[in-house]
């Protein structure tokens, strides 16, 4: 403790000069920090940005969700597995834990987050941290902790140790005054649930960083996102991914909003690529720092007719669910992804057909494998 206080002595008089008082120089160091803006030009850190190395170095928070999970895998193959550190609260699987650096990782530890990204040489930071919709409405008050509280402390490390930043948002971060088909990239927004709020905040926070500080914040507002590798939540766009369950394991499938509700769709692959373009796009070529990206837009009814061309078996109910149907209406029905595809190349591979005949090949290999073990 008595070199805590002295480096703390120290650190107060090189920053703010003879001035006294303990609550004082904490709140100094930790909201202003030290943007690119402010560091001295002489100033020697540990952290390497990413011109001065081969590859980044990159840190992955809340990464045991399928997008950190997967994220990591391509960034891995592309850059080392030893330059790509997963991190999250929880204890990841054997499967993640030995398949490259894991390391745990409190995002409103804001000392445990900087030493983290200092010890690390953290170049790139991807905050797919979050309480998603449903969460969230059961627990504002944490859902504003993690959302908001955790990003700031993610801006500040970031803008102070020069990272590349990106942060992930959602169609949910629009609302029912939003243009829905198309919704383009600028355009009311209002959402109503924390989660969408909370993303908002996060987009508005990341460009004023990199107005102010210049800090280099990229954002993708994501669509509904399908995976194979993940199971239903119960998530508004979840449908999309349980009628693939239920077609190979019982031929049955009762989808909870109406037949024609059409809400814009992406393939986990797509999702995952979009984002590491967007990581390597020069700076030069955003003409904005968040972009909608988009690849289909369908509606339950579509999604089962395509379906049933390969089990013309299937049966489809539906019965709407008031809440889901009320948020899938308050969301786009299509994005527009015209400067994406302008600034940096973005093109899709996966539409509907690719994406049901990827997804039933998929369980219906891990059906047998599970069957035959």
């Amino acid at each position: 403790m008595p070199m805590v206080r002295t480096l703390t002595r120290a650190a107060k008089q090189m920053l703010q000069g003879p001035r006294c008082g303990c609550q004082s120089i904490v709140t100094a160091v930790r909201f202003i920090g030290f943007s690119p803006r402010q560091v001295p030009s002489d100033a020697s850190f540990h952290s390497v940005s990413f011109s001065e190395t081969d590859h980044p170095r990159v840190l992955i928070t809340g990464g045991l969700g399928q997008l950190g999970v997967g994220l990591a895998k391509l960034l891995r193959k592309r850059y080392g597995k030893n330059n790509v550190i997963l991190s999250d609260i929880r204890k990841p699987p054997d499967s993640v834990f030995y398949s490259g650096p894991f390391i745990y990782s409190d995002i409103l530890d804001y000392k445990n987050l900087r030493e983290i990204v200092v010890n690390n040489r953290i170049t790139w930071l991807i905050h797919y941290s979050a309480l998603l919709s449903a969460v969230g409405e059961a627990n504002v008050p944490l859902a504003r902790a993690v959302n908001i509280t955790g990003l700031h402390n993610i801006l500040d490390i970031a803008a102070e140790h020069g990272l590349r930043l990106f942060v992930p948002s959602t169609i949910g971060a629009f609302g029912p005054t939003s243009p829905r088909n198309p919704t383009p990239d600028l355009c009311v927004q209002r959402p109503r649930t924390i989660y969408g709020v909370s993303k908002v905040h996060a987009e508005l926070m990341g460009e004023y960083y990199n107005y102010r500080y210049g800090l280099d914040f990229r954002c993708l507002r994501y669509p509904g996102i399908i995976s194979a590798d993940s199971q239903p939540g119960g998530g508004t766009t979840d449908y999309a991914v349980q009628i693939f369950h239920d077609a190979i394991k019982t031929g049955r499938f009762t989808c909870n909003l109406k037949p024609d509700t059409r809400l814009p769709m992406m393939y986990i692959d797509d999702c995952l690529r979009a984002t590491l373009e967007v990581l390597e796009a020069p700076a030069s070529s955003l003409s904005m720092r968040t972009y909608n990206i988009n690849a289909m837009s369908f509606t339950p009814e579509e999604l089962a007719r395509e379906v049933q061309k390969h089990m013309p078996e299937l049966e489809v109910h539906y019965e709407m669910d008031a809440v889901r149907q009320a948020i899938a209406e308050s969301w786009p029905m299509n994005f527009d992804d015209g400067n994406a595809r302008k600034d940096w190349g973005w093109k899709h591979e996966f539409d509907l057909p690719e994406l049901v005949t990827t997804m039933l090949n998929h369980l219906n290999t891990e059906r047998v494998v599970a069957q035959a073990s």
